[in-house]
């Protein structure tokens, strides 16, 4: 039995996690279930796996929760704050890490599941793209294994060879890697249709089924973007070699593209429980529960290149990792302040990628090697995307 901590439980790859976990009730145990406010879906997920601790964010939420399960009969430590974010985390029980936290906040307990060498299941992509250099050598100096969740790193990363050193391949044979994007629900909108669009339609993803926040930088890329990075940090290979490929079907996932001509491709139906699966076994296979994927019925694969004009933020992003420091901080807290804004309906959906520009325009970047300055410049950032959102 190996214990786990599930870093937000609630959130979409947090229940598509625990559906996993369920099939295998031999082989995992839950040890904490984390969330932000989500009292009801907490509550019945630890009535279902009966985790020692849970921890709310939300100081209220926690102590209704408390209430509930001591009414319901669970026996389990209801804790919040971040220092309880970061505490279960690193909690000498546990040995998998489910680091599914959206956004800035998942960096902290991540960061805790590295320093204390855990399994991290990288679901969290902002780890990554707002401390890279940083995550990457505590990842190495505490010997934890960082498995990539993401379907797109995920499908990489079973395309790669095995390495001696992890996350290096530079001198590995590979030409390129190529991750695949759908495009979105706004990828065949012009851009007179694009300033019109609302949260509801960008929230409506044609082949995903994913949070608000995600849902939304999936229909700018800057998704795919925030992706580039990390797989800039996962597999130590330089922007050049990270291509974005548009594929409607979502049924490849990813690819990796070989001197001698070979391209290695990973296929399956649009399904996170597949890298879950994939993540938690390795490097065994286990069942997952998605339904065997079917290329006749899927009947074609269409590829398109990446207009570039049309996706703003992705170029944005490339032109973040390609300055260094911390430029990719600054470019990961502007878009979240544009984002949520975009979703109160305060800002226009052309409008993200011009905040996130002028962010990057105005703060000079640090060297991003210490936790005090990805952490200044993250607050630094969104200031001022707050200014310039008041001002749009």
């Amino acid at each position: 039995m190996q214990a786990i901590t599930l870093l937000g439980s609630t959130g979409s790859i947090g229940v598509s996690t625990l559906n996993v976990l369920a099939q295998h009730p031999d082989k995992y145990q839950v040890y904490a279930l984390t969330a932000n406010s989500s009292i009801d879906t907490l509550f019945a997920q630890c009535v279902q796996f009966e985790p020692k601790i849970a921890v709310m964010l939300d100081p209220q939420a926690a102590s209704q929760l408390a209430e509930r399960l001591a009414a319901a009969g669970v026996d389990t430590q209801v804790e919040t704050g971040t220092q309880a974010l970061e505490a279960v985390a690193a909690a000498a029980a546990v040995k998998y890490v489910m680091a599914a936290i959206v956004g800035a906040a998942g960096l902290l307990p991540t960061l805790a599941a590295a320093r204390a060498g855990k399994h991290i299941l990288l679901a969290n992509k902002e780890a990554l793209v707002m401390s890279g250099q940083l995550f990457m050598a505590e990842v190495a100096a505490n010997g934890a294994t960082l498995l990539p969740v993401d379907s797109e790193h995920n499908a990489i990363w079973q395309c790669l060879p095995m390495v001696s050193e992890q996350h290096n391949y530079q001198g590995k044979g590979i030409r390129r890697i190529i991750l695949t994007a759908s495009g979105g629900p706004f990828r065949d909108y012009d851009k007179a249709g694009l300033a019109t669009v609302t949260p509801e339609q960008a929230v409506a993803h044609p082949n995903w089924s994913m949070g608000q926040k995600i849902s939304v930088d999936s229909a700018t890329m800057m998704n795919k973007g925030l992706e580039v990075i990390e797989a800039h940090w996962l597999f130590g290979l330089e922007s050049e070699q990270i291509e974005v490929l548009l594929h409607r079907q979502s049924i490849i996932h990813s690819m990796v593209d070989y001197v001698d001509g070979s391209v290695l491709a990973q296929l399956g139906n649009p399904d996170m429980r597949t890298p879950i699966a994939n993540a938690l076994a390795w490097p065994e296979r286990i069942e997952s529960g998605v339904a065997p994927l079917d290329l006749v019925a899927a009947g074609r694969l269409d590829f398109a290149a990446v207009d570039f004009d049309h996706f703003p933020c992705l170029a944005l992003a490339y032109r973040a990792l390609n300055s260094g420091g911390t430029s990719t901080t600054i470019l990961n807290a502007a878009n979240e302040e544009a984002v949520a804004a975009f979703l109160d309906k305060r800002l226009k959906f052309t409008d993200i990628a011009q905040i996130i520009s002028q962010v990057l325009e105005q703060i000079e970047p640090q060297a991003g090697d210490s936790l005090d300055e990805i952490l200044s410049d993250d607050t630094q950032a969104r200031i001022l995307a707050c200014e310039l959102i008041n001002q749009a």
